[in-house]
């Protein structure tokens, strides 16, 4: 059994049981993976892959067990990586960043600015996606750290961090009836056709959870992937959008105005994800620092072991 073994099966598994596309992200031959794959089945005494004409279809009973095993072998494989960097060239290295539209607009630049200043030898990148690909992301070890709030799923593999709450408001155009009503109710906000968030996003439910305990059947007109797309469809006429306060800029949404709403509805977390028992680097942890100042190192290392931040 080797190392490269372990390694062409996970990226095999990580590129949908292609050979092909596991080849060329190694930059090696698909004969050369396929071969190396038989050879640690024969060692190991069971198939990983279910095939069919010899075609990968997915992954054996055995397999699935298998993969879990290699993943957490990986991990620790990166873990020894990571720490040997931290004593010979802490100023150095890549940041990969798993984010939601939201964050990467309208929370992230600023902390990403201060992150270059403080660490200009560090390569930053960003992937955004939904809540959930974003761990997908993480858990594949295609990115170092997600930043995002809840997610329909559990992740068992992963760590998450409460950094901040992201209350929410109403957005309407400039003269809209809900800008104008007394007392800003939910039965008011439910006069007016809806634009939230998609379901992929915790937004969405705790917006439909607040109408829901309150009896009120609201009329949702569309479900837009991120903010930008809603205030879109709102500056349009088609309803007015819930939306976390931090998206709307009084300045650049000129033809916008918002209410705030975090009476009615509940806060979003946002939380940074990292692999479970993981070594996490030091500018990492910075990272998180910056976003969530409330955080100490000690905290951070404490959720990573297993326990809570404090």
């Amino acid at each position: 059994m080797t190392l490269r073994q372990l390694q062409y099966i996970l990226e095999v598994f990580r590129q949908g049981n292609h050979i092909s596309a596991a080849a060329d992200a190694l930059h090696t031959s698909q004969p050369g993976i396929s071969k190396q794959i038989q050879l640690l089945e024969a060692e190991l005494g069971f198939d990983i892959f279910v095939r069919k004409r010899n075609r990968i279809n997915g992954l054996t009973e055995p397999g699935q067990q298998a993969i879990a095993a290699i993943k957490r072998v990986w991990n620790e494989i990166e873990n020894l990586k990571n720490l040997g960097q931290d004593f010979s060239a802490e100023a150095t290295g890549q940041l990969t960043i798993g984010t939601t539209h939201t964050m990467a607009r309208y929370v992230l630049p600023k902390i990403i600015e201060k992150f270059i200043k403080k660490y200009p030898g560090i390569r930053l990148g960003l992937r955004q996606g939904n809540p959930e690909q974003i761990c997908e992301l993480l858990d594949a070890g295609d990115v170092d750290i997600s930043i995002g709030p809840d997610t329909v799923r559990e992740f068992p593999t992963l760590t998450s961090i409460a950094c901040f709450p992201l209350a929410r408001s109403v957005v309407a155009p400039v003269g809209h009836p809900v800008l104008k009503a007394k007392t800003l109710t939910l039965k008011e906000i439910a006069k007016h056709p809806i634009i939230t968030y998609d379901p992929a996003y915790s937004g969405r439910w705790k917006v439909m959870n607040a109408f829901r305990k309150a009896g009120i059947e609201p009329n949702i007109v569309f479900g837009a992937v991120d903010a930008d797309v809603s205030k879109t469809y709102v500056e349009l006429g088609l309803g007015i959008a819930i939306l976390t306060t931090i998206t709307y800029n009084k300045a650049q949404d000129s033809g916008l105005r918002a209410r705030d709403a975090s009476h009615l509805f509940e806060p979003t977390t946002t939380y940074a994800r990292l692999r479970a028992k993981s070594h996490v680097r030091k500018f990492v942890i910075d990272f998180i620092r910056m976003l969530a100042p409330q955080l100490d190192e000690t905290a951070i290392q404490s959720a990573l072991a297993g326990g809570k931040p404090r």
